[in-house]
């Protein structure tokens, strides 16, 4: 089906098919896909076709190495005053007694834990609780920074920081210049979804739509922020949907530059309001994986998150367009498991994740969270991982 080895000339000269001839030879020659062939590379264009152009985008950018860096997160409550169709993951306030709220020390005990481990990341992301408000998050990220300075905090999706700083009566600016100066370095890209209004008001109709996404990220950049993108896909968005969101992405990165990485979420039928949806086949998030890296060509880094897809189709990734699976995180997340992801105890030792880039022939890199190369693992024997502490 698709060889690493396969010369993207010649998959684009043996295509019989005149446009996808013409998106490939742009593609070769550096060019731009536009919009209206973003549709077409997802209407008419194999898995072959688009895999091998893929990778040889990606190995024009990175060559072999797959970045990943060592973090835990933090997920503060899954009570949430929104009803997202999609997610099987928040207990509506109504029924905040079956969730999970946790006190500021209570978050302090799971930084505490990684004392003395060389993490370099916390995340922290859960749902958006009435009592956990701007300045609950401003005391919290404080307390982080005064405990370990070293840690990068990323943290918070738009959706949690509109509502934070609308009940703060805050502007965007002034809520993202707070939380910046409590120690708030960069944001994750949750909450995007699929920025099409339509689409937006049947999965996602209470929550901050595309044009205060936008905004929120915007912001982070002009402070020096960086961010990173969300799709949610494989629902009931129509392919030109998907090339609407990312064509939105892609303007504001010309504006700004501030994203780090670009990351495709599938969707997950799993115990929520849209359990009868379909999910995609592999075949099609291999697709949808290839497309995203050729028409997000400004974007530095496409991650897989390896916890929603599962290790072998994670690592089936890499040979798509992904040159990053993310980090080692650790059992506590629980936002996509509870959805029906592959990992339902998502964590992997450093040994275990070099192991599993290592066995597709990829080149393992540690990484911070603004992608500074921390270690290469190129040459490193994996029996000397297991055994060495610092390594895990």
């Amino acid at each position: 089906m698709y060889s690493e080895s396969t010369d993207p000339r010649m998959v684009v000269t043996a295509t019989t098919d005149k446009e996808l001839k013409a998106i490939g030879e742009k593609i070769l020659a550096g060019e731009r896909v536009s919009y209206d062939e973003g549709v077409v590379l997802f209407e008419k264009a194999t898995l072959p076709f688009v895999g091998t152009l893929a990778n040889w985008m990606r190995e024009q950018k990175h060559g072999n190495k797959t970045y990943f860096n060592r973090n835990f997160h933090i997920e503060p409550t899954n009570v949430c005053l929104f009803t997202c169709k999609f997610c099987s993951y928040s207990m509506g306030y109504a029924h905040r007694e079956e969730g999970w709220e946790l006190s500021i020390e209570q978050m302090m005990d799971i930084v505490r834990k990684y004392d003395g481990k060389p993490v370099t990341e916390v995340h922290i992301v859960g749902g958006v609780h009435p009592k956990m408000n701007l300045y609950f998050f401003v005391e919290l990220l404080q307390k982080i920074k005064a405990h370990r300075p070293d840690l990068h905090i990323k943290g918070f999706t738009a959706v949690e920081l509109d509502y934070m700083f609308r009940k703060a009566k805050l502007s965007i600016e002034e809520g993202m210049k707070v939380l910046h100066d409590a120690g708030l370095q960069s944001l994750p890209g949750g909450g995007a979804e699929i920025f099409n209004p339509e689409v937006r008001s049947k999965i996602c109709h209470d929550k901050v739509d595309a044009e205060g996404w936008l905004h929120i990220h915007r912001a982070a950049h002009e402070l020096g922020m960086h961010s990173n993108a969300t799709m949610l896909y494989g629902h009931i968005e129509e392919f030109w949907h998907r090339v609407d969101h990312m064509e939105q992405l892609r303007q504001l990165q010309d504006k700004t530059g501030g994203f780090n990485t670009f990351i495709p979420l599938k969707f997950r039928n799993g115990d929520n309001e849209m359990s009868n949806v379909p999910e995609t086949s592999v075949i099609e998030d291999m697709r949808l994986y290839a497309i995203a890296r050729l028409y997000m060509d400004n974007f530095p880094h496409l991650k897989a998150y390896w916890p929603m897809l599962g290790r072998q189709n994670a690592q089936l990734t890499l040979s798509f367009g992904v040159n990053d699976l993310d980090g080692t995180i650790d059992d506590t997340t629980k936002i996509y498991s509870m959805a029906g992801a592959e990992e339902q105890t998502p964590a992997l030792s450093t040994a275990q994740l070099v192991t599993l880039i290592k066995q597709v022939k990829r080149e393992p890199v540690e990484r911070d969270t603004l992608y500074n190369e921390i270690k290469n693992y190129k040459d490193i024997d994996i029996a000397e991982i297991e055994v060495n502490p610092i390594y895990n």
